[in-house]
């Protein structure tokens, strides 16, 4: 399970609008969600069109990973959803539980 993970963040840092997320998330406009995927911090037609590529990018990842492994796509998003919250580093947005965006 452990190599599916790296595999999936390994995919994901290859995207071809890598820069445009790192750049949106480092200036607060973009956020890890714990279901796995990104959202709109401070939402504009730019910021809308990188969080939809970018998730939809991940759901098609999440799609194989489950495919293969036997699991449930939401079950896939949750656990690589854990894992983008916990290495999202200090200053960047995450969704929190009660649905708020912080700064973590």
């Amino acid at each position: 399970m452990k190599k599916w993970i790296l595999l999936l963040f390994t995919a994901l840092s290859f995207n071809v609008m890598a820069l445009d997320l790192q750049s949106a998330k480092d200036q607060g406009l973009i956020g890890e969600r714990p279901d796995g995927m990104v959202g709109a911090v401070q939402a504009s037609a730019e910021v809308n069109a990188i969080v939809a590529s970018i998730n939809a990018q991940r759901l098609d990842v999440y799609k194989k990973i489950a495919a293969k492994n036997n699991m449930s796509i939401d079950k896939v998003a949750i656990l690589a959803g854990e894992k983008a919250l916990q290495k999202t580093p200090s200053g960047q947005f995450i969704l929190n539980g009660a649905g708020q965006w912080v700064k973590k």
